[in-house]
């Protein structure tokens, strides 16, 4: 029976800087065209980690059911190691799925933005069939770019929408660098899987793209942000602020161009994550207080 701690660890704690950076910077946008509503915020933020963790518990649970956690290198895996029932893995998603239906639904009713019953609509599905149902799409190379979509323009727009009515193109390229940074953690977390991924006939894009092509486009990746960083200081100066998080970026890529595999990218993980969220902070002050 698995304890707390490792019902803690199977969330995958480590994966939600994904969810936090989004909404800081949907929410800094918000505070730029001086809309920002604190509550609205907040309940956006909890329906991100909801559905992050949901979708991690989710993951767990297919993977488990399937045979492709037998042997990994990472996290614990609830179902794969044992610790849990599949049941109660499939469950405890459930559960947090549902949370996050739950709060968007408060959410899109108190602003009554109804246009984002449609995205959530997306969101739910989106995040059960990664790996859940008779072809997930995360086997078939797509989850790098779900996790695009839906941790960058989704997340960062829907955030900005809920409090404004309104999108603008600052907020766009900014969940563009997002949700780059997101794709990357992904790239560097399949990276690591190559070998058993392959094995278990998981084919995912890193799987396909082969281990040299998958390093070129976690380097290209993270570049993104920093590209998008230089063009926003056109409108603001302060967005410089952003290039503060490339250092915490110079191991994880080091590691990549070092070949590095195994154990050893997890630390890629962890830093690309850190710089996620320290880019989104830095990006979401700038735009609250040099531009709102």
């Amino acid at each position: 029976m698995a304890t707390i701690g490792q019902w803690i660890e199977g969330a995958r704690p480590r994966t939600l800087p994904n969810a936090i950076a989004p909404v800081l910077v949907g929410s800094g946008a918000a505070a730029a065209v001086g809309s920002l509503v604190w509550w609205q915020a907040a309940l956006a933020l909890l329906v991100a980690l909801a559905l992050i963790v949901g979708v991690n518990y989710a993951n767990d649970y297919a993977d488990g059911v399937r045979g492709t956690d037998r042997v990994r290198v990472g996290p614990v895996r609830l179902v794969g190691s044992g610790l849990a029932s599949p049941g109660s893995v499939r469950l405890a998603a459930l559960i947090a799925l549902g949370i996050g239906a739950i709060a968007g639904l408060v959410l899109i009713v108190a602003t009554q933005k109804w246009l984002m019953l449609a995205v959530g609509a997306l969101c739910l599905p989106a995040a059960w069939f990664y790996t859940g149902g008779r072809r997930p799409y995360g086997y078939h190379a797509l989850g790098e770019f779900a996790v695009f979509v839906f941790f960058g323009p989704v997340a960062v727009l829907g955030t900005l929408y809920v409090q404004t009515g309104q999108i603008n193109g600052i907020a766009f390229g900014c969940s563009v660098a997002v949700g780059a940074f997101s794709a990357a953690v992904l790239v560097a977390n399949n990276l690591r899987d190559i070998p058993t991924d392959s094995e278990s006939g998981k084919r995912t894009l890193a799987v396909l793209l082969g281990d040299r092509d998958s390093r070129l486009l976690y380097q290209a990746l993270v570049t993104v942000p920093f590209l998008l960083t230089i063009m926003l200081a056109l409108r603001t100066t302060a967005a410089l602020a952003g290039l503060l998080a490339l250092p915490l970026l110079f191991p994880a890529v080091r590691r990549i161009r070092r070949g590095y595999g195994g154990r050893r990218l997890i630390r890629v993980l962890r830093d690309t994550a850190l710089a996620m969220l320290a880019w989104s902070l830095a990006t979401a002050l700038a735009l609250a207080f040099a531009l709102g």
